[in-house]
């Protein structure tokens, strides 16, 4: 979840940046059909939200321990 909340956050923020630079990713296109008031707000929303998924969405399955396994050997 933490990996798709940090893509929709850097989506929105490249997309504003490159709004600056008169560019538009292909992705976000679209947006820019209903005016710059709703692009603005889904631009932000990308952000918002993707931060947010990012910030206090779980663990992604690949960083976390396996149940049974131990978390690290032990020397004697």
């Amino acid at each position: 979840m933490k990996n798709f909340g940090g893509f929709l956050a850097l989506l929105g923020i490249a997309a504003i940046v490159m709004n600056y630079l008169d560019r538009v990713p292909r992705l976000l296109m679209w947006i820019y059909k209903w005016g710059d008031d709703t692009a603005w707000a889904i631009k932000i929303g990308l952000v918002v939200i993707g931060g947010a998924m990012y910030l206090f969405g779980p663990k992604d399955e690949e960083d976390a321990p396996e149940e049974g396994s131990p978390k690290e050997p032990t020397e004697e």
